[in-house]
C-alpha cells in the first residue's frame, strides 16, 4: 500500500520524486521459462548505486501478469521503501490495465505509469478521458499522464498527443494525477515547455529526454526525470541533475557536450529500430548491459538488435568516456547473472 492518500499523491510527488527514474526490464533463467530473480536484483542494487530515485518495471515484453507481479515485489523486496518502484501500465486492455494496476498496488508499487494499448484506438478526446479517468478510479497510486506519440492520437486528436485542455479536465477529476511525463509533440520540447506553464504549480512535470532535459532544465525547474533508459549513461544523469539543481550551468553544459556522442548514437538506434511505434526492449536491454547490468535473454517476440548497433551504442559510450563493457557481445545474449 502506498504511504499516501489519493488527496496526497501531488504532495507526496512534489516532496519525494527529485531525481531521476530509469527502467529496469524483466531478466528470465536461460531457458525462458521463469524470471530470473537474482538479475533482477542485480540490476535494483546497480540503479541505486548509480543515484537513480526509482525505478520503472517494464511490462512492454513477454511476461505473464503473475510473473510481472512477482517481479514488481522483487524489485520492492531488494530496494527497501526508499526507493521508488514504477508499475508499468502497459498491457492490452482496460480489463487488464485495471488488474493489473491492482496488483502492482498490493505488490509494494509506489507510482502508475500510464500507458494506452495498442488496440486502443480513440476518435474524440471524450475517450481518451474514460480510459484514463477508469485506470485513475481504480487505483490508490499516484499517476503519470503520459502524452506521447506512441500512441498514435496525433494528429487524428491533437498534434500535442493529448492537448492541454484535456489534461486540465484530468487533473480536475483525477487527484491521484500526480506527475505529467511532458514529451507530448516530440520531437519537440513545446509540450514540456506548456505542460510547465499551466500545470507545473500543480503537478510534478518530467521531462525525460535527456537531450531536452539538460538546457530546459536551465531555464525552468526540473526536478524529475522520469521515465527513460537513462541506465545508457550509468550514474551521468543523477548526477546532471544535482548539478541543475544546484544552478551549476557551466558544468550540467559540459556534460550535455561530453555525451553528445553517446546521446547520437542512441537517437541513431532509435531511428533504425522502433519501427511500428514501439520502444525496442532488446535494445535497451543491451545499452544498460554496457553500464554493467545484467542484460539476458529475452522471450519471443521480441526485437533484435545486431552487431552494427551494438558496435555503434557501444563507440558512442567510448567516445563520450563512460567506459562501457568491452566483454564480447555474446555475453549480453547470457546476462551477467545467468540462472
Amino acid at each position: 500500500m502506498p504511504g499516501y492518500t489519493r488527496s496526497e499523491a501531488r504532495e507526496w510527488a512534489r516532496e519525494k520524486l527529485v531525481g531521476a527514474v530509469n527502467c529496469t526490464i524483466p531478466s528470465f533463467t536461460g531457458d525462458l521459462r521463469g524470471i530470473n530473480e537474482k538479475a533482477i536484483r542485480h540490476d535494483v542494487r546497480l540503479a541505486q548505486q548509480h543515484g537513480f530515485l526509482g525505478t520503472l518495471g517494464v511490462s512492454e515484453v513477454n511476461i505473464t501478469m503473475a510473473e510481472y507481479l512477482e517481479f514488481l515485489r522483487i524489485i520492492r523486496d531488494e530496494a527497501g521503501d526508499s526507493f521508488v518502484v514504477v508499475h508499468h501500465g502497459s498491457w492490452s486492455n482496460l480489463e487488464q490495465n485495471i488488474e493489473a494496476v491492482r496488483g502492482a498496488e498490493e505488490a509494494g508499487a509506489d507510482l502508475v505509469l500510464l500507458a494506452y494499448p495498442p488496440n486502443f484506438y480513440p476518435e474524440s478526446e471524450e475517450e481518451i478521458y474514460d480510459y484514463t479517468r477508469a485506470v485513475c478510479d481504480a487505483t490508490n497510486l499516484a499517476v503519470i499522464l503520459f502524452p506521447m506519440f506512441l500512441w498514435g492520437f496525433s494528429p487524428r486528436i491533437h498534434s500535442s498527443d493529448i492537448p492541454a485542455r484535456l489534461i486540465r479536465r484530468l487533473i480536475d477529476d483525477c487527484p491521484n494525477i500526480a506527475v505529467i511525463k511532458a514529451e507530448g509533440g516530440f520531437p519537440s520540447f513545446q509540450g514540456a515547455v506548456e505542460c510547465h506553464r499551466l500545470f507545473g504549480s500543480e503537478v510534478v512535470i518530467s521531462v525525460p529526454i535527456e537531450g531536452d532535459l539538460i538546457p530546459l532544465g536551465q531555464l525552468m525547474p526540473i526536478q524529475l526525470s522520469a521515465t527513460s533508459d537513462h541506465e545508457y549513461y550509468g550514474p551521468t544523469i543523477p548526477r546532471v541533475m544535482e548539478l541543475l539543481r544546484e544552478e551549476k550551468y557551466d558544468d550540467a553544459t559540459e556534460v550535455f557536450w561530453r555525451i553528445h556522442p553517446a546521446r547520437k548514437a542512441k537517437g541513431a538506434m532509435a531511428a533504425q529500430l522502433n519501427g511500428g511505434a514501439f520502444i525496442n526492449r532488446q535494445a535497451w536491454k543491451f545499452q544498460g548491459w554496457l553500464q554493467g547490468y545484467n542484460g539476458g535473454p529475452l522471450r519471443q517476440p521480441t526485437q533484435r538488435i545486431h552487431d552494427a548497433q551494438m558496435n555503434a551504442l557501444r563507440k558512442g559510450l567510448i567516445d563520450s568516456e563512460l567506459k562501457p563493457s568491452m566483454d564480447p557481445f555474446r555475453e549480453f545474449f547470457i546476462g551477467r547473472n545467468p540462472v
